[in-house]
């Protein structure tokens, strides 16, 4: 199957990285500082998928020391010029050799699994992943739920895409962001829970907890379908390789 990462497009980029935290995003970040304090008990992060910065400094106000790694250069020039203290860093094939073993205490990931196509990709980074972890390091891996792309959101349509509904794990999906300049149609690759927990083993990882954030009624949205059906999962995981 033919998959092209839609962030690596210089207008793509420049659209994005205007979005905060708008909307159906707010509870992709609202519950992240709670968790994250809860199972991260060191300072040093690894931002996988950093895209334009928004997520790494999103852990550096959170105190952490945080290095963002992307394979698109045009979102790292977006986030150099937002950031310029930070570090950012262009990776190729999303390899993380440069990094050493059990160096860091969070690898943080957000969206960015659901533009990795195949299972074995999935299961290469992930080792990854592991392997970078202290002792006591955690993953939190922030994914589109499959929901996502067959119900109208706050910051989403998926209306013209009927063809959502009959695709599995592996598939391309399409979905519209209505909180950015570019309306092009983004295309993701769908997986469901079960697929990801048969990615997860083989990686050597364990689920440690997973989270659906749903919206509340005080929230200063309006919100669509986020009240009932929960538009992301949140995983957090740790290494069993010893």
């Amino acid at each position: 199957m033919e998959f092209a990462n839609i962030y690596e497009d210089a207008q793509r980029a420049e659209s994005y990285a205007k979005l905060e935290f708008p909307g159906t995003y707010y509870l992709a970040y609202r519950d992240l500082p709670v968790i994250i304090r809860e199972y991260a008990k060191g300072k040093k992060a690894l931002d996988f998928g950093c895209g334009t910065g928004r997520s790494t400094r999103f852990l550096n106000r959170l105190g952490f020391d945080t290095i963002g790694v992307d394979i698109a250069e045009d979102m790292l020039k977006l986030a150099r010029e937002r950031d310029p203290e930070g570090d950012y860093r262009l990776v190729t094939n999303s390899s993380l050799s440069n990094f050493k073993d059990g160096t860091h205490d969070l690898v943080l990931s957000v969206f960015t699994f659901d533009n990795i196509p195949t299972k074995e990709q999935k299961v290469v980074i992930l080792r990854e992943f592991g392997r970078l972890l202290s002792s006591e390091g955690h993953i939190v891996n922030l994914v589109s739920s499959p929901d996502i792309y067959i119900h109208e959101w706050a910051s989403f349509t998926t209306k013209d895409f009927p063809q959502n509904r009959k695709a599995k794990s592996g598939d391309k999906v399409q979905i519209i962001m209505t909180d950015v300049e570019d309306r092009r149609p983004v295309e993701d690759i769908v997986w469901s829970d079960d697929s990801y927990r048969e990615v997860y083993k083989a990686a050597g990882l364990e689920v440690v907890k997973t989270y659906k954030p749903l919206g509340k009624d005080d929230e200063p949205f309006q919100w669509v379908n986020e009240t009932r059906i929960s538009p992301w999962v949140i995983y957090v995981l740790k290494n069993t390789v010893k």
